[in-house]
């Protein structure tokens, strides 16, 4: 019983085998990998590089700057009246004679656009033709090249939208055209043109698709040797970037100015000049500077009350109660005791503060004299008392 259990399981187990090996099959798939670096920054990076590979040179740029007359301008993600000077800066660039491509990012007002060009986009979302849902569900759609009216080659793009078209009231000279309508186009402008394509064939990986390659040729009437400037305002460049763009001389004298500023206020680490080796004065050089500083700062107050207080203290040596006597007292005594003119001695000692220049010497030498007179009065008493 045993084996047969097991023989019906070995075969239902290779009869799943088999089937497996019939059902299955290995295929290589190529699966994209994300964009990195310059690529998925730049979104115009795949068709510089297809320029380069023509002959030609390109340059992606945010703002405008009127290039040469013979190169070629794509506009993808552009507000196209956000300035009135730079809008018709481009009128007069394309009329003198260059090429403008523009994609369906085009954004802003776009009725001096058509105005301007001749081109109008048309919307139509009341068609509920049930032919549209099979339309808009290829991601890609035959078109055939109209040059001057005249059917040429049929070739492939994709991301086109049924709901809009375009249309131009003037006689185009070059148009993209499906079973339904006109997706793209080319009128010209003066001496120049404008290439209007209602998809965004251009940007990223969008190249690779259907026909893009020749699409871009054709779109920017390319030769070998042209430039191609992409312009676009997705990624808008930091203040300080156009800063520097702009103004970058100006940045730099600026910040010279402020590095001079600073370090003209900073704090020294030491003083601006070298130090003056050190030397010793003099006793009599101190007290004459001493005596310069007292006078220049303070009015000579502090230098009289000093000599006062010496007079005063050389006084008390010989008579030990000068101190407690009334002023008139003082003066009289001191009067008898130098010799001095009585009036003189009151002068200077109660109101030499208010005196100054010449006057105010005149009044701290007589006091210096009294009180040397007194000194060499008492050393003369001490000498006869011994």
């Amino acid at each position: 019983m045993k084996r047969a259990i097991y023989a019906v399981a070995g075969l239902l187990v290779v009869a799943l085998v088999v089937w497996i090996g019939r059902n299955t099959y290995w295929d290589d798939i190529k699966v994209p990998v994300p964009l990195k670096g310059e690529a998925l920054s730049n979104p115009f990076y795949a068709a510089q590089r297809f320029v380069r590979e023509l002959g030609g040179r390109s340059v992606w740029d945010r703002t405008w700057s009127s290039p040469s007359t013979d190169a070629v301008v794509v506009l993808s993600t552009w507000h196209w009246d956000l300035s009135a000077g730079r809008r018709q800066a481009i009128e007069r660039w394309v009329e003198a004679g260059g090429r403008l491509v523009i994609d369906d990012t085009l954004a802003g007002s776009l009725d001096t656009f058509e105005k301007w060009s001749g081109i109008v986009r048309h919307y139509n979302f009341d068609d509920d033709d049930d032919s549209d849902d099979d339309v808009d569900d290829m991601p890609c759609d035959r078109f055939t090249e109209e040059r001057d009216g005249v059917a040429g080659e049929v070739h492939w793009i994709c991301d086109t939208y049924n709901f809009s078209f375009l249309t131009t009231t003037r006689q185009p000279a070059w148009v993209m055209r499906n079973a339904r309508n006109v997706q793209a186009m080319r009128v010209r402008v003066g001496r120049g043109s404008v290439t209007s394509i209602n998809a965004t064939p251009f940007s990223y990986r969008g190249l690779f698709d259907g026909d893009h390659g020749w699409l871009f040729v054709a779109a920017t009437q390319f030769h070998r040797g042209d430039e191609i400037r992409f312009l676009s305002e997705n990624d808008y460049p930091s203040l300080l970037a156009l800063l520097w763009q702009h103004g970058g001389p100006v940045v730099i004298l600026t910040l010279v100015l402020i590095a001079l500023l600073l370090w003209r206020g900073w704090v020294r680490f030491g003083p601006m000049a070298p130090p003056l080796p050190s030397a010793r004065r003099s006793l009599a050089e101190q007290i004459r500077g001493s005596g310069q500083f007292a006078l220049r700062y303070g009015d000579g107050e502090p230098l009289h009350a000093a000599t006062v207080r010496a007079l005063d203290e050389a006084v008390s040596r010989r008579i030990p109660a000068y101190a407690h006597l009334p002023p008139q007292e003082q003066v009289a005594t001191l009067a008898r005791l130098t010799g001095f003119e009585r009036g003189a001695l009151a002068a200077a000692l109660h109101h030499g503060a208010s005196r100054s220049g010449e006057r105010l010497r005149s009044t701290l030498s007589l006091l210096e004299s009294a009180r040397r007179r007194m000194l060499t009065q008492h050393l003369r008493s001490s000498d006869a008392a011994d």
